[in-house]
């Protein structure tokens, strides 16, 4: 082997045990909590020194000596240790190895999570994505923004006790089935904090791997640095030359602390941390070295001065200016006003439904970065609402195609799919059924952009069918936006009429930040009496309406405002169309507010008609108790409180856990026009 990457594979190692040392005994300074890769250093090694800068790398939070292999230095590491300003990938906002970045010169990485096994969704969409950006080459398209012959590897690193996660299946699944180009590098060092394997897994991550056909797999010693180097090789060239997917085990020894804070002494024994040092990968490279005659020590004195100066100089680096803290939550869109032409003429009206498939129509005609997946979307069935009808056979299996029922996977992948140029736009089949995804859309899409301060921003729209209507039941007629709202990085579209719909799904595509696209099934075909309006004529191609813009849906007369005889209902959704209906029984009496956007939130427009009123209504069909509205309501009263002439009222559907499925036990729960007509009337006889 040669000796100069033996010799860097060396220096690496001292390197990671001289760092691991020196956080040790300097415990008051090195506060924030961390791992380190002692232990591990041979297989993570091994690895780095396969990949190119168009590769793709997913490290988890031990993966500090895959970061060195890769050309990050101990300094760099150092400042992300200690939370510092120039903590190369989340400035002082995330842990140890929690690493993102760009760089043109190093391997591609995503945003890292915490949560163990929770990166192996995001990064198997980055080989879709890449899979996908093949496939358009493949097919004579000049847009594709690979580079020419390069093939990239994505390699997800992860631990042999999070493969146990659902998580981790859904996405060996579709990566099996799709045949992507990624490797599961799986290190297996016995241990799930204090978890023993034995006690924790039916099997480890190479025997559980022999369920997925088609998916390769190899065991190596991940203690031996040239038994795991020409493993590497020999799988990361079959796969940038063959395009499959494989999982590598690595038996790896654990020779620190789980963290920093739960330390080996609490739960390990002598005999278990003796066992475990004589694999020390460190003593078995310095070992072959001397007997291959090289002389260590000019490397070790040159290692010791660059830690020791390394961390001195990481200390003496600047903290985060507080001021920064709120930077980065979302990156700017550049959709800033309405364009286009709404309600040109000659044009017929069209439904909901209908309006959201023509804007995605339009959509994926200018734009090959433009797919849409889900379940059951594709060209046979084109959604269960006909949402996505004609798309499967204009655009091809590729680009609109079904996934199997795994929400975690559809949700989550986007964030790999955004991260290569694509735009998804996926579907969750109900809302009722969004929550197994909601690990992806907390812990990875929402964070993203925050902790990797603007690199990694995720580009999608995730369309959810929401709502209740002519007895859907408990599974099929939830309303989530109050659970979605609790959610900080992403942005909650509710349009509730044809226009408003394609308006919004031009400037989601346009943002290049998550969007969530609540859309009311009772809506999509008007077919509910009183929601006739909800047909419009459709909007020009070109048209888009802005996020945070909300809209005056009815307007109450100068003179009731000037005599105090009138109020504003704000609302969204369904909503829209009780209040329209129970405001004909007050003539010009009730103002209306359409949210359209529930975040951004158009607050100027609210509070400036609260204030001319004097009096509100905010009507929902979420369970009320606290719900969306009931915090609006707060947030009306705080500030409008010197001009209300009322407490602010709230309507929603009653506090029950599910929707019943008999439809007269559904119109008990749920607010309708008459409910909302006697709400109107006390309010306005204050």
């Amino acid at each position: 082997m040669d000796r100069h990457l033996l010799l860097l594979a060396y220096r690496n190692m001292y390197r990671v045990r001289l760092m691991a040392e020196t956080y040790e005994a300097n415990r008051p300074i090195t506060k924030y909590v961390h791992s380190t890769s002692r232990g591990h250093e041979a297989i993570q090694l091994a690895t780095a020194f396969q990949l190119q800068p168009h590769d793709w790398v997913s490290p988890y939070y031990r993966d500090e000596s895959l970061l060195l292999g890769m050309g990050w230095s101990p300094y760099e590491l150092m400042l992300q240790l200690l939370t510092r300003a120039d903590d190369p990938f989340t400035s002082g906002r995330s842990y140890y190895a929690h690493p993102n970045s760009r760089r043109p010169d190093r391997p591609q990485i995503i945003h890292q999570s915490s949560a163990t096994g929770m990166q192996v969704i995001p990064t198997t969409g980055v080989a879709q994505g890449i899979h996908y950006l093949e496939q358009l080459a493949a097919l004579g398209s000049e847009r594709s923004p690979l580079i020419a012959d390069a093939k990239p590897v994505v390699i997800c690193s992860l631990g042999d006790a999070s493969v146990t996660e659902g998580e981790v299946s859904e996405a060996l699944q579709f990566a099996t089935l799709k045949q992507l180009p990624i490797i599961y590098l799986v290190q297996d060092n016995e241990w799930g904090i204090s978890v023993r394997a034995e006690e924790g897994r039916a099997m480890d991550a190479y025997e559980y791997a022999e369920g997925f056909k088609g998916l390769h797999r190899i065991r190596v010693d991940g203690t031996n640095f040239s038994e795991s180097f020409e493993t590497m090789r020999k799988v990361v060239n079959h796969v940038r030359e063959h395009r499959k997917p494989w999982l590598v085990h690595a038996r790896v020894c654990l020779l620190n602390h789980h963290t920093s804070g739960v330390r080996k002494e609490f739960y390990r024994d002598d005999e278990d941390l003796a066992r475990h040092a004589t694999s020390d990968p460190f003593p078995k490279l310095r070992e072959l070295l001397l007997q291959s005659g090289e002389s260590l020590g000019a490397i070790e004195a040159e290692v010791e001065e660059e830690v020791r100066t390394a961390f001195a100089a990481a200390v003496a680096a600047p903290e985060p200016d507080p001021a920064t803290v709120t930077h980065h939550v979302f990156v700017p869109t550049p959709v800033k006003e309405e364009r286009g032409d709404r309600s040109p003429q000659g044009r017929e009206k069209i439904i909901m439904v209908d309006a959201a498939l023509f804007a995605i129509r339009e959509l994926m005609e200018e734009y090959e970065s433009c797919v849409l997946y889900g379940q059951d979307v594709g060209k046979r069935l084109g959604g269960v609402f006909r949402e996505a009808a004609t798309l499967g056979e204009r655009f091809g299996d590729h680009r609109v195609f079904n996934t199997a029922i795994q929400e975690a996977y559809i949700i989550g992948s986007t964030v790999g799919m955004s991260s290569v140029g694509l735009k998804p736009i996926v579907e969750v089949q109900f809302a009722d059924y969004i929550y197994p995804g909601f690990n992806q859309l907390v812990t990875e899409i929402s964070k993203s952009c925050y902790l990797s301060c603007g690199k990694f921003p995720v580009s999608t729209i995730i369309r959810v069918p929401i709502g209740a209507y002519n007895g859907g039941g408990p599974y099929h007629s939830g309303s989530v936006e109050s659970t979605l709202l609790t959610i900080k990085g992403i942005k909650i579209a509710y349009p509730s009429n044809a226009a408003d719909m394609k308006g919004l799904m031009k400037a989601a595509f346009h943002d290049p930040n998550p969007v969530v696209m609540l859309e009311h099934k009772g809506l999509y075909w008007s077919k509910v009496p009183g929601t006739e309006d909800a047909k419009t004529i459709e909007p020009d191609r070109d048209y888009i309406l802005p996020f945070g813009r909300g809209r005056v849906v009815a307007e109450a007369s100068e003179e009731a405002i000037g005599s105090g005889e009138s109020m504003a209902l704000i609302t969204y959704g369904m909503g829209v169309y009780w209040a329209k209906t129970a405001a004909k029984a007050f003539e010009d009496r009730v103002e209306i507010i359409d949210l359209r956007t529930l975040f951004p939130l158009d607050e100027a427009l609210i509070f400036d008609t609260v204030r001319r009123h004097g009096k509100c209504l905010v009507l929902t069909e979420e369970q009320q108790n606290n719900s969306f509205a009931e915090a609006l309501a707060g947030r009306i009263s705080r500030e409008c409180f010197r001009s209300l002439d009322a407490p602010v009222d709230v309507l929603g559907a009653l506090d029950l856990p599910a929707v019943p499925l008999n439809m007269g036990l559904e119109a008990a729960m749920l607010p309708n026009a008459e409910k909302v007509r006697e709400r109107i009337r006390k309010l306005l006889a204050y």
